[in-house]
């Protein structure tokens, strides 16, 4: 008979070993701090060795105890997501764990969501965000956005689209600015990635323009509060044409050239070597609105005003 602990003691140990803290655990779990202490003592029972050592008024992880906090966090973390896709599938039992860059996730997949409802209905939709590659199967992940490179490990990685920059202004600071030629842009007040800072340089290198004012400019840590202050008119900015098709759309941007310069492309990733029916049908209709976003960007792109 096997000699499992509870989900009551696992939690309480996880906690107790995140704030290395009995009184941490127990704020969190709003349960008294004895409680957790006689928990985390059951588990040390169970495996037979000490897993908190005293330290100061404190207490610290021992080596067992910094090993299996890794491992009970990762089981948790599973077993919670097991639950939730349950929870998501409901009757129908189809459920589609998908993970994709915050950015594009927020500004451009969260919007046509529903349009894939409407076409599949039993299909339910789990949508996490995630920055960087990770492990596909022990995440539970059936389809992952990618951008860079084509490589993932155990991973099938297809193409999506080619990554497609556009110089943007709001109205006001592109009148304000008088452009008549894309040379104008030199002069506007620059809006910049803080991990890609050298999209400014780099477009001012093809126009043969390089200058050291391309490196200055106002910074920012996410695309969502530079588009903002590209919209307020504070700079102009080269943003990746699919996360402000609305703005676009809505004319509080508009477009004033199309560099050339990217760091990669679009991708769909799957585990590799499995066969899922509702990732690949997810993948053809994520292909379809890939193929109209590159349409209207390039409509946006034929009337923008620099020439």
């Amino acid at each position: 008979m096997l000699n499992l602990p509870s989900i009551a003691v696992l939690r309480s140990f996880e906690a107790a070993a995140r704030f290395e803290s009995f009184t941490g655990a127990a704020t969190e779990l709003r349960i008294h701090q004895a409680a957790v202490s006689r928990q985390v003592r059951e588990l040390e029972g169970i495996i037979g060795t000490p897993l908190f050592r005293k330290e100061g008024r404190g207490i610290a992880l021992t080596a067992a105890g910094k090993r299996l906090a890794l491992e009970v966090k990762d089981h948790l973390q599973s077993l919670n997501r097991t639950i939730e896709t349950a929870k998501a599938a409901g009757q129908s039992g189809r459920v589609l764990a998908i993970a994709a860059l915050p950015t594009l996730s927020a500004r451009w997949l969260a919007p046509r969501i529903s349009a894939f409802k409407q076409a599949h209905p039993d299909v339910a939709l789990l949508v996490y965000s995630r920055s960087e590659p990770f492990d596909l199967v022990r995440q539970g992940i059936d389809l992952a956005f990618h951008f860079g490179g084509p490589d993932w490990v155990e991973g099938d990685v297809e193409p999506l689209c080619p990554e497609s920059l556009l110089l943007v202004a709001s109205p006001v600071l592109a009148e304000r600015s008088n452009i008549q030629s894309i040379a104008d842009c030199i002069k506007m007040p620059k809006l910049h990635l803080m991990t890609r800072k050298h999209l400014w340089p780099s477009f001012l290198e093809e126009l043969g323009k390089f200058s050291p004012d391309a490196w200055r400019g106002t910074q920012f840590d996410q695309f969502a509060p530079l588009i903002s202050a590209a919209v307020a008119g504070v700079g102009a900015a080269i943003v990746p044409s699919y996360l402000i098709e609305s703005e676009l759309a809505q004319g509080v941007l508009v477009p004033l050239a199309a560099p050339t310069s990217n760091d990669g492309a679009y991708y769909t990733v799957t585990p590799k070597g499995t066969t899922n029916p509702d990732a690949e049908t997810f993948r053809a209709w994520v292909q379809q609105e890939a193929e109209v976003s590159s349409k209207r960007r390039r409509h946006f792109e034929s009337g923008k005003p620099a020439r």
